[in-house]
């Protein structure tokens, strides 16, 4: 006879039902497996289902070998299709092994009927001659919370597009084009030539080579300061609500800094691979007198060093092999398609202001405040922070992720493997899912609980899970890491250890 468990909360409704029996085979051999009967608890629209299953097929040799302890949770509601199954098996040996499966939904699949939602291109006049580029989907899903995506460098919105047409299925999601890439590169030459004035190297777009400066770029340098006013901007004057920011790289220091400075535009941040820092040289506002040691910092027109280095430079950087060198090192999974992300990226290095603009950005001088300063006031002033890190990035490798989590210890850390610096697109279906449940714990003022979490006590521990999902037809799978709250340093790395092996054949099965 099965042993039935199950626990109820207050207010939660019981509801009883019966199963069939079930033929399942494992290694060759088939074992039957009973349900008699289930009990669910539902509670603020999640199910709950808990039993212990019996095995036939072999006598166990006392009451708990030979038997499996089965714990599932459904997530109805906004969650339907969320399943996750937990299986804690004994075998006779007395060996224990934990195998913990989350089935979720893949990405909208046009092939059997679902649509994700439209996305919308559009511009916006900033300051004179100054078009911000930006996407947006699911404006009508009005009473929702905005979801603004910030981008890495070298790309922009498109890179966020498994994002809108999912996510803006529930929310009003928007992606913006930093001023001075993606599509948000000037409308006019900032720095012309003269009629007899060329390049030296005929390979190489012209604008902003020349001597004299536009008046309208007079003072125009791609700054993290700049992209910080520009996100303000956007909120403020196009939004025109508090917004919850998701970042990578690039993208996801832009999103502290601006969350740092404006936390009244702010309901939280969510870091995607985060670099820790950008820029080389001093601010001139917090450091005026190292900064006049550099009489140049990213402004126009260029001086005439910096024109020859960027010439060399560029013609190698926009390169279409070496760009895709550098896809292929950043994504972890190489069965990702990523045709589409390749040619918006060779695109935007045609425009002929690319050249220039790429210049400004490396020479531009590091922001008002360090990465460091900005963790700093975001928890001071109490603005939510999530991290979601890839763990094969080699860029910004798990150390940093973990560095972030140091100083803000109460943010969720999702380690995710197999993944790079850029999870968002390698795996948009894990990314989606952490982020809907990030979002609905937020809102809820916490009586939802985390992603992937079922108590609260559960946010002191590191938790693995395997995420499964279907795409193209096949399932696919990952591990998510959990990385807790209150852990010792030992602690983390006994587990890492633990879990590693675990990642590597996960990672070695996906490819």
């Amino acid at each position: 006879m099965e042993t039935l468990s199950y626990g109820s909360a207050p207010c939660c409704q019981i509801v009883n039902s019966n199963w069939k029996s079930v033929d399942k085979s494992s290694n060759s051999r088939k074992s039957r497996v009973s349900y008699n009967s289930y009990k669910i608890s539902i509670c603020g629209g999640v199910r709950f289902y808990d039993m212990v299953l019996q095995q036939r097929g072999f006598r166990p040799q006392n009451s708990v070998e030979g038997s499996r302890r089965i714990k599932l949770k459904v997530y109805s509601g906004n969650y339907d299709g969320y399943v996750i199954g937990e299986e804690e098996s004994r075998d006779i040996s007395g060996l224990e092994e934990h195998a913990t499966k989350v089935l979720i939904p893949g990405l909208p699949d046009e092939s059997i009927g679902e649509s994700g939602v439209s996305i919308s291109s559009c511009f916006r006049e900033w300051k004179p001659k100054l078009n911000m580029h930006y996407e947006k989907a699911g404006c009508e899903n009005f009473g929702s919370s905005h979801v603004l995506f910030l981008p890495g460098f070298g790309v922009g919105s498109f890179h966020y597009e498994k994002q809108l047409k999912d996510l803006g299925r529930d929310f009003r999601v928007w992606a913006l084009d930093f001023l001075g890439q993606g599509m948000s590169l000037p409308f006019e030459d900032p720095a012309p030539l003269s009629k007899e004035g060329t390049t030296s190297n005929g390979n190489i777009s012209s604008w902003g080579f020349g001597d004299e400066t536009e008046p309208w770029a007079a003072k125009l340098v791609y700054s993290a300061d700049l992209w910080q006013e520009q996100v303000r901007y956007f909120v403020e004057e196009v939004i025109g609500e508090p917004v919850y920011v998701v970042g990578n790289s690039l993208g996801g220091y832009v999103a502290l800094y601006f969350a740092a400075c404006n936390p009244h535009l702010v309901k939280g941040v969510t870091l995607l691979n985060a670099t820790p820092f950008w820029g080389f040289l001093p601010n001139p506002v917090k450091s005026p007198r190292l900064a006049k040691i550099f009489p140049w910092a990213g402004t126009f027109p260029l001086p005439s060093n910096i024109k020859r280095l960027t010439e060399l430079l560029w013609e190698k950087i926009s390169d279409p092999k070496s760009i895709a060198d550098v896809l292929n090192q950043v994504y972890a999974d190489h069965s990702t398609n990523v045709d589409n992300v390749f040619s918006r990226i060779v695109d935007i290095t045609r425009h002929p202001a690319a050249a220039a603009s790429f210049a400004s950005i490396m020479c531009a001088p590091q922001g008002e405040l360090s990465f460091s300063e900005t963790l700093s006031r975001c928890r001071t002033n109490n603005v939510p922070i999530c991290l979601m890190y890839g763990k094969e990035d080699p860029w910004v490798t798990p150390f940093w992720g973990v560095q972030v989590k140091n100083k803000v210890p109460e943010a969720p850390y999702y380690q995710i493997s197999p993944a790079g610096h850029c999870p968002h697109d390698e795996v948009p279906e894990v990314i989606n899912f952490l982020l809907r449940g990030w979002i609905r714990n937020i809102e809820s003022q916490g009586s939802l609980s985390l992603p992937l979490l079922e108590e609260l006590d559960s946010m002191k521990q590191n938790i693995d899970r395997e995420l499964e999902f279907p795409r193209e037809g096949s399932k696919k799978s990952v591990m998510v890491k959990f990385l807790g709250s209150s852990i010792s340093l030992w602690d983390r790395i006994r587990s890492y250890i633990k879990s590693d092996s675990k990642f590597r054949n996960l990672a070695a099965k996906s490819q």
